[in-house]
């Protein structure tokens, strides 16, 4: 059988928008209100926000939003781990029982991220064997803003190829988290749309059509036979990663091309890019069969 590679990405260059998807305003505890959020996130040139404040949906519906699409949200907070409520139509109960949270989400029109698994002192605010139970979430952050200066680390990407080497079909989010003026354009989502309707940017979203960075800008990213390319213009070196996270290459440059090769019996390959000072970027999996 012939290695394919599944990709979530269309071929050429973009179009691509920024956003964020997890955003606090004075509606909880962040210290904007919510059109100066809005306008905070507008004046550094995002294409969309999703307001996530804590166990409610705050109204966005009167705001003006600048240019950008505005997506209601709900980061579901008590009784658990967090978790975001993409697309809240209404509010969820956050019950303990955090599957009945995710079902009601889905049954909703929804989509539910994990958030932040790797906060608090014990680095462990959702635990892996209960990541590995719940079912039908569509991603996690793997990049968490606030955690920078917060108990724990915002990186999860060790999370992320636990559940990846099982075969779950889960996407890596970037977000800022933003309570305070410091947690604001810390970190966003790429995604490849060439409209800017909340309906499309909903469902690129569900199909893992978008990158997570912090400040590493991809321009385009292609899939040849057996070959992934990224070209971007500014990273300054790539990391290819397989199964477990192991690493199979290391590039410098500004773009890669990487080929998978023959003998390789890998369930998928992520790339990550570096560059200037801490910057980076991440794309989804690139699923491998045959």
């Amino acid at each position: 059988m012939a290695r394919t590679i599944e990709s979530p990405y269309l071929p050429g260059p973009g179009p691509w928008l920024r956003g964020n998807l997890h955003t606090h305003t004075t509606a909880s505890d962040g210290n904007l209100s919510p059109q100066a959020t809005v306008d905070a996130y507008a004046a550094m040139g995002y294409d969309f926000l999703m307001i996530s404040d804590h166990d409610r949906v705050t109204p966005l519906d009167a705001l003006d939003p600048k240019g950008m699409t505005l997506i209601h949200g709900n980061e579901i907070t008590a009784n658990g781990p967090h978790m975001l409520h993409v697309n809240a139509t209404g509010r969820v109960e956050p019950f303990r029982d955090r599957q009945a949270v995710i079902d009601s989400v889905n049954a909703m029109g929804g989509m539910a991220i994990m958030n932040h698994p790797n906060w608090e002192s014990h680095f462990n605010h959702c635990d892996q064997r209960t990541l590995a139970m719940l079912n039908g979430y569509t991603g996690i952050e793997i990049y968490n803003g606030v955690t920078l200066r917060a108990e724990g680390s915002p990186l999860a990407t060790d999370r992320w190829d636990m559940l990846l080497i099982q075969g779950r079909r889960v996407w890596g989010f970037a977000d800022d988290d933003n309570h305070d003026d410091v947690d604001r354009g810390v970190c966003w989502n790429v995604v490849q749309s060439a409209s800017r309707s909340l309906e499309a940017i909903l469902e690129v979203l569900r199909m893992g059509r978008f990158y997570a960075s912090t400040g590493v800008v991809i321009d385009e990213i292609r899939v040849e036979g057996s070959r992934i390319r990224v070209f971007s213009q500014n990273a300054q070196a790539f990391h290819v990663h397989y199964d477990y996270g192991c690493t199979a290459a290391r590039v410098n440059g500004s773009e890669l091309d990487f080929e998978v090769p023959d003998s390789a019996r890998w369930r998928y390959v992520r790339i990550e890019c570096f560059g200037p000072g801490a910057s980076q970027a991440w794309t989804q999996p690139f699923f491998l069969r045959g």
